[in-house]
């Protein structure tokens, strides 16, 4: 079998932030690198699973609501995938920073989580491991460039 494209990105380098990870006709996937790769700190699940639920929740009610294909956690548990359509790369960046600061400054029932009705896990959730999880990356993607999307960039 092929290799696919994101087993070609050199993890042992790849820093904090918002890469683009492929780009197929007019869906961009962006990876949001929230640990570093193989460092032994990773999101913890019931902190992703939250952060899900409230970037998906966040991004879906924008203005570009229409242009969220997926927003989803990484395997690795590193990260999370965003994947848009015909959304300019500043407004993808622009959306990502402003959903980790609604995280950052959440208060209340998460949703999604009122029953089982609604979530297939809906027990396992942790909104303060979510808020100190997406602090980092917030902090990253303040002010940050499109040109640093690239994986290759070196500023």
């Amino acid at each position: 079998m092929e290799k696919i494209a994101s087993f070609t990105v050199d993890h042992d380098v790849l820093g904090l932030g918002m890469y683009i990870s492929r780009i197929d006709g007019d869906v961009v996937t962006y990876d949001i690198r929230m640990k570093l790769p193989n460092q032994g700190d990773y999101l913890d699940v019931p902190g992703m699973h939250t952060i899900e639920h409230l970037f998906a929740t966040y991004a879906r009610n924008t203005a570009w609501k229409d242009n969220i294909i997926y927003v989803g956690p990484m395997g690795c548990r590193t990260g999370f995938y965003l994947l848009t359509r015909n959304m300019p790369h500043e407004t993808a960046i622009q959306l990502t920073y402003d959903a980790m600061r609604f995280i950052q400054g959440f208060e209340g029932e998460i949703p999604g989580t009122a029953s089982s009705k609604e979530c297939g896990n809906y027990k396992e959730h942790d909104l303060a491991a979510a808020k100190r999880d997406v602090a980092a990356i917030a902090d990253v993607l303040k002010g940050y460039p499109v040109e640093r999307l690239s994986y290759d960039y070196k500023g």
